[in-house]
């Protein structure tokens, strides 16, 4: 995401996939007419009836880690359960141009509806004009595109709140161990990326409010083996040691393997986006592991019922509005053993 996005108007999205006929359920005044409620109740059941065909083109960058893997693999599961719709999907490239050679091939092949994750927001910002110019409705998913001329949806994750959330959780944390200067640190992603750096200023924003600061900080790149060798770094450079959170589930498999290594397991650690891996340990409560804040693959599900919606000119069911959202911001929630059940089913495999 870029800091321009950052300014501009969301709606809230739980962090489970959305069906299509109940994406969010609004907020009303008891005070409502009752025949607005039913034609709500029968708004949102007509929508999750089947309805016009409608052929979905879907673009993504190279399955080359969980999070990724998981969201074509969402994106496919999610177009199965609607009879009506048939999603044509290209194959996963790291390449630009050739992501949008896939793209425009779509185009050519007029797809009622285009759902991407562009590798490069930027990069892809021109091809996904070039399908709304052509009466092609675009849904922009998590890395966004440089002007909403671009698309008619954008659905994605929140990277400050995922810092904030983090931070709020390990601030709570050393205050119930009664930890007045603890030392918190920080495995972060790819430092050149905005959305790491977004996690990161949010993090420190949390924790600041708390009276508390980030200690040591490395970066990573979002792969187990970085994971392993910056923790391991980190570890050397801290002889105490707090809290520390990890960016992202899958660099941290190396993270918790050189916690392992260096045989620390006396402080608390939190992870970030939600995989099934990290989901396990925390329900086992046998690791330092004890919370992930999720940015999850499921916002692909959820972009698939979107462009289901918008190919049929419907609404999300439970709004009064008519149309679906200019911007949807999925939210980061805290997964602990407490509540580690309710989550399983938008883990993704590391």
């Amino acid at each position: 995401m870029t800091e321009q996005s950052l300014h501009r108007r969301r709606f809230l999205l739980g962090g489970a996939a959305v069906g299509a006929g109940a994406l969010l359920t609004a907020c009303t005044s008891n005070e409502a007419p009752a025949q607005d409620n039913a034609a709500n109740v029968a708004n949102a059941g007509s929508n999750s009836q089947p309805g016009t065909p409608v052929t979905i083109g879907f673009s993504a960058p190279a399955a080359d880690h969980g999070w990724m893997a998981a969201i074509t693999k969402n994106a496919r599961a999610q177009a199965q359960k609607f009879s009506e719709v048939t999603l044509n999907a290209t194959e996963g490239t790291n390449d630009v141009n050739q992501q949008i050679s896939q793209v425009e091939t779509l185009i050519n092949a007029k797809v009622n509806v285009l759902v991407i994750l562009p590798f490069d927001g930027k990069a892809l910002t021109a091809v996904g004009q070039q399908a709304m110019d052509a009466g092609i409705q675009v849904i922009n998913l998590d890395r966004v595109f440089d002007t909403p001329l671009a698309y008619r949806t954008w659905i994605g994750g929140d990277n400050y709140r995922m810092g904030v959330n983090a931070g709020n959780y390990i601030a709570q944390q050393m205050k119930a161990k009664n930890i007045a200067s603890p030392v918190i640190g920080e495995v972060a992603g790819i430092d050149s990326l905005p959305l790491t750096q977004e996690r990161s200023k949010g993090f420190k924003d949390a924790l600041a409010r708390q009276g508390f600061a980030v200690g040591p900080r490395v970066s990573a790149e979002f792969t187990p083996e970085s994971g392993e060798k910056q923790t391991s770094n980190l570890l050397q450079s801290a002889a105490k040691l707090d809290a520390l959170w990890n960016h992202d589930d899958d660099q941290g498999v190396g993270v918790i393997a050189a916690i392992n290594n260096a045989n620390r397991k006396n402080f608390l650690m939190v992870g970030g986006a939600g995989s099934k891996n990290a989901m396990n340990l925390i329900k086992s409560d046998a690791e330092p592991l004890k919370a992930t804040v999720l940015y999850s693959p499921s916002m692909a599900s959820s972009a698939i019922s979107l462009a289901r919606l918008l190919g049929q000119g419907k609404g999300a069911g439970d709004f009064a509005e008519h149309e679906i959202p200019a911007e949807i911001t999925t939210y980061s929630a805290v997964v602990t053993k407490e509540n580690v059940d309710k989550y399983m089913d938008v883990g993704f495999d590391s």
